[in-house]
């Protein structure tokens, strides 16, 4: 059973992109524009893995992550940032929110595959 991945970005060139990467390597995949949007679809759905952008309109990513880790179904699932940002302030806060890892945009499919493997159990 392909492993579920809940793709979290307010671009939809970037969700076509992951989108893509992990289709290609057998995953099923569920996308959402923005934090509030991805919490609806969390709604009805338990992802093994959440890929989540920082910047978004409507619900930022650190608000998604910290209201992701106060559901029960999505409480231990890894979630990784997705961003253009890296100073260190940001990935400590966004640690702190609950998230399990980092990749900085431009992403390079192999190194978001390498990256996903190292979180899935």
């Amino acid at each position: 059973m392909p492993k579920k991945v809940l793709i979290v970005d307010d671009s939809v060139t970037i969700r076509q992109m992951v989108s893509f990467t992990l289709r290609a390597a057998q995953f099923e995949v569920v996308e959402a524009e923005n934090g509030a949007d991805a919490l609806k679809k969390l709604a009805g759905l338990t992802p093994d893995l959440i890929v989540t952008d920082l910047n978004m309109p409507v619900m930022d990513g650190l608000t998604f992550v910290r209201s992701a880790r106060a559901l029960p179904a999505t409480r231990y699932v890894p979630i990784l940032m997705l961003t253009t940002e890296s100073q260190a302030e940001k990935k400590a806060q966004a640690k702190a929110a609950g998230a399990t890892g980092w990749i900085v945009k431009p992403f390079n499919p192999p190194s978001l595959l390498e990256t996903i493997a190292k979180v899935l159990p």
